[in-house]
């Protein structure tokens, strides 16, 4: 091997040892920087403490409201995937009438059954004009 192709090598092993560097500072952003130089020096305006968080009084207010809304939204996503839990209201006015399976509510019959009822119905006028 001749002396450029083994500075050719080291050139590219070098390369490949900074790409490293430069791939795993990006994969991993929450490895700190570490630098040997004592000027180098960096401000972070994103998170610093002395940066206060400036909202005006109608972000506030929207921002109130989505809540507000989101809030409502998720007990009728509650309500709705929850049919079994009851509902409960203060209010001494509000009742409710469940006509499904109420003990008074009228059996429904079959079309059979309603077949029957009626050819009966249709015998029985018959034998009264006859009578």
């Amino acid at each position: 091997e001749s002396l450029e192709e083994s500075e050719a090598r080291a050139q590219v092993l070098a390369d490949v040892t900074a790409l490293k560097k430069l791939a795993v500072d990006y994969l991993h952003p929450e490895l700190g920087v570490s630098t040997t130089d004592a000027t180098i020096m960096g401000r972070n305006y994103f998170d610093r403490p002395s940066a206060p968080e400036q909202e005006s009084l109608e972000e506030s207010e929207a921002r109130a409201q989505v809540l507000a809304d989101v809030t409502a939204l998720k007990k009728l996503a509650v309500d709705y995937r929850h049919p079994e839990l009851g509902v409960s209201t203060t209010d001494a006015t509000v009742m409710g009438r469940n006509f499904f399976d109420r003990p008074s509510a009228p059996e429904q019959e079959s079309l059979e059954e309603s077949e029957a009822r009626a050819q009966v119905l249709a015998d029985a006028t018959a034998l009264k004009k006859l009578a």
